[in-house]
């Protein structure tokens, strides 16, 4: 099914060669070279996909992407950048990216990414959940508006961070392991390690737990993974 995808990258041959190929896979790609005509080509369109380097004029990627984030849109984006560092990663994806290249990238994995992304979103979209809200005790979370209630109220959670809940919902009662999460949330090679999984799980407690140092609900199992017990259950 064909995507309209922005591309945004300063070097030419570059963002030619990427909107050549995309073309190629039957996609519609709409190419800007700087951040600040990023975002007002962003707002003039319907995108399905984002590929943003973090390295560009006017406004920086990761500016970009708070800013899309900072007003609800919820587009997929794929960072392009020459750093390589865990750290920049890390914060990439945190600001609310969905996958991380680093240049100079082969061309076929970048198109395999991009496919990735897609699927995800369709498995996202397609709630096995019987319902759009979950609750949980005094908890809820609602797939739809990307909501949440927890002790301290009601939130806002990313996209991300509703995609991780999804997962551990439809495992309820199961331990998980973290690459499991990464490959159905993030795609296996978004991050150098999967630790970084463990910061989202740090982040969802936050929102969910009474008291997050001593989980009731999402739990780490030493040497395996995570459990998720809606009914609450003090961690092992």
């Amino acid at each position: 099914m064909m995507k309209k995808i922005l591309v945004v990258e300063d070097e030419e041959h570059i963002a030619e060669g990427l909107q050549l190929n995309l073309e190629a896979e039957g996609h519609e790609v709409v190419v800007a070279g700087d951040g600040i005509v990023a975002l007002d080509t962003y707002h003039k369109g319907q995108f399905d996909l984002i590929i943003l380097d973090i390295m560009i004029p006017g406004k920086d990627g990761l500016e970009v992407c708070k800013e899309i984030r900072q007003e609800g849109g919820r587009v997929p984006i794929l960072f392009l950048t020459a750093r390589d560092r865990q750290s920049d990663r890390i914060e990439g994806l945190l600001s609310g990216g969905d996958d991380y290249l680093t240049k100079p990238f082969n061309l076929q994995e970048l198109l395999l990414r991009v496919a990735a992304i897609f699927r995800r979103q369709v498995w996202y979209g397609t709630v096995e959940i019987e319902r759009s809200r979950f609750g949980f005790e005094k908890n809820w979370v609602d797939f739809k508006t990307y909501r949440a209630m927890g002790p301290g109220g009601e939130t806002e959670l990313s996209q991300k961070e509703c995609m991780t809940m999804k997962f551990l919902i439809e495992h309820q009662n199961e331990v998980v392991t973290r690459d499991m999460i990464l490959d159905a949330v993030w795609g296996y090679h978004a991050f150098p390690s999967s630790r970084t999984i463990d910061n989202f799980i740090l982040r969802l407690r936050k929102i969910f737990e009474p008291d997050p140092a001593n989980p009731r609900y999402i739990h780490t199992m030493r040497g395996a993974g995570y459990k998720f017990t809606p009914e609450g259950a003090s961690e092992a």
